[in-house]
C-alpha cells in the first residue's frame, strides 16, 4: 500500500509526533510511505530513514502573493504531488491540512483520512469552518478521532466513518516503567506539569492553583516544562511568579527530551488546560506511574484517559480551589497517591505503539476493502 501523510510540517507538537510515528511504523511494516509537509520547522521530530519526505508548500515567489492566491496554491502544489505520487490513500493531520487534502484529492478520486486533532468546539465554529465541514467533510473516506466528544460534536454520517485511536506513547516510556516497577524510585516533593507554554493549557490557574497549595505544604515546589509558543504566556507566568514572591518553590523551564528521566521522580501531575485533544503529556506522566490530577475539559481528552478516583482526579475546569484541594489530597494520602499512580501505569496497554498501530492500520485495511 503506498500511504501519502500529509502535514504543515514536523515541528515538535502532539499531532506531528503521532505522524512521525505512523509513518515510520507503516514504512517498517512494509508499506511505501511518504510524507507531504508544507514547510520546514525549527525543531522539529525525525523521520525513519525508509519515510520519504517531500516539499509541496509555497516557493519564496509564492510568498509575495496574496491570501487567496496563496491558499489556492497550497491546494495546486498538494495535487500536482498526489497526481505523480498516486497513493493508495491520504492521512491529513490537523484542521486545514484536513481541507486541503480533501480539496487537493477530490479531482483525483484518491481517499482521504482526516484527523481531528483539537477540540472542535473552538476549532471548528468560525464563519469559514460552518460552510468547509458540510462541504468538504462528507468527501472524507474516514475520520480518525482522539476522543469520543470529539466524534460526537460532528455529524452522523462522520461519526459512521470514524473511529477513536488514542495517541501511542513513545516506547522510552514503557521501556522505563519497567525499571520503575522493579526499583520505584524515591519521589520527591514535587508537583510536576508538561506542556508547551500557551494560553490554552492555563498554567497560569496552576500557578494561582499551587500557591493554595503551598500555604498548607511549603516543602513542596512546582516544576513547568514546555516549549514557549511565543504567544506572549511564558512573560504572564513569569510576571506571575514575580508578583507572588515565589520564585523560590515554582519554577519554569524549557523544553527536555528526557522527561522519562524527570516525571518518576515527581509526587504529583497537576493538567489545567482550558481545552485539549488528548494532551500526551498526561499519557505519559500516567505510564510512569503518577497520581494525576486534570481538569476535565473539552473535547474530553483527559476524561478519555481518567477514571476519576480510579487512576486519577479530575476537576472542573478554571477551578482553582478544586485543583488546588485535589493537589493537596494526594500530598496529604500517600496511599492514594500510590494505589491511582499504580491505576494509571495500566494506559500503557492502550497507548503502547503497538496497539495504536494496529488498530491505525486495521482502519485503512477497511477504508481500503471499502
Amino acid at each position: 500500500m503506498k500511504i501519502a501523510f500529509h502535514l504543515n510540517c514536523l515541528e515538535r507538537g502532539g499531532a506531528e509526533r503521532v505522524a512521525s510515528i505512523l509513518a515510520g511504523r507503516f514504512a517498517c511494516d512494509g508499506q511505501d510511505v511518504t510524507v507531504a509537509t508544507e514547510w520546514t520547522g525549527e525543531d522539529e521530530f525525525s523521520l525513519d530513514p525508509e519515510v520519504r519526505r517531500v516539499h509541496v508548500g509555497l516557493t519564496a515567489e509564492d510568498e509575495k502573493k496574496g491570501r487567496l492566491r496563496k491558499a489556492m496554491l497550497r491546494i495546486t502544489r498538494l495535487r500536482d504531488f498526489l497526481r505523480e505520487e498516486k497513493p493508495d490513500v491520504v492521512i491529513a493531520f490537523d484542521h486545514n491540512v484536513d481541507y486541503r487534502a480533501l480539496m487537493a484529492a477530490a479531482p483525483l478520486g484518491i481517499p482521504v483520512i482526516i484527523s481531528i486533532r483539537t477540540d472542535p468546539s473552538a476549532s471548528y465554529t468560525g464563519l469559514r469552518d460552518r460552510i468547509l465541514v458540510p462541504l468538504l467533510f462528507k468527501r472524507a473516506a474516514g475520520c480518525v478521532f482522539q476522543t469520543r466528544e470529539q466524534k460526537m460534536f460532528f455529524a452522523p454520517l462522520l461519526q459512521d466513518n470514524g473511529t477513536v485511536i488514542l495517541n501511542p506513547v513513545h516506547p522510552k516510556y514503557p521501556e522505563k516503567q519497567k525499571e520503575i516497577i522493579a526499583a520505584p524510585p524515591e519521589k520527591e516533593k514535587i508537583v510536576i506539569h508538561c506542556g508547551r507554554i500557551s494560553r490554552p493549557k492555563n498554567q497560569a490557574m496552576l500557578i494561582d492553583a499551587f500557591m493554595q497549595v503551598h500555604e498548607k505544604h511549603p516543602d513542596h515546589i512546582l516544576q513547568i516544562y514546555g516549549q514557549d509558543e511565543k504567544d506572549g504566556t511564558r512573560q504572564i507566568l513569569e510576571k506571575k511568579i514575580k508578583d507572588y514572591g515565589a520564585s523560590a518553590f515554582i519554577q519554569i523551564h524549557g523544553a527536555v527530551d528526557d522527561l522519562e528521566k524527570i516525571l518518576p521522580k515527581a509526587s504529583v501531575y497537576a493538567h489545567t488546560s482550558d481545552y485539549e485533544g488528548l494532551p500526551n503529556a498526561i499519557i505519559e506522566a500516567m505510564c510512569m506511574g503518577l497520581p494525576v490530577v486534570s481538569t476535565d475539559c473539552p473535547c474530553g481528552g483527559p476524561a478519555e484517559l481518567i477514571d476519576d478516583g480510579v487512576n486519577g482526579l479530575l476537576v472542573p475546569k478554571r477551578d482553582t480551589a478544586a485543583a488546588a484541594e485535589a493537589i493537596c489530597r494526594l500530598i496529604e494520602d500517600p496511599e492514594l497517591a500510590e494505589r491511582l499512580g499504580r491505576e494509571a501505569m495500566k494506559i500503557t496497554g492502550r497507548c503502547s505503539e503497538e496497539e495504536v498501530f494496529g488498530q491505525w492500520k486495521a482502519f485503512l485495511l477497511a477504508i481500503a476493502e471499502r
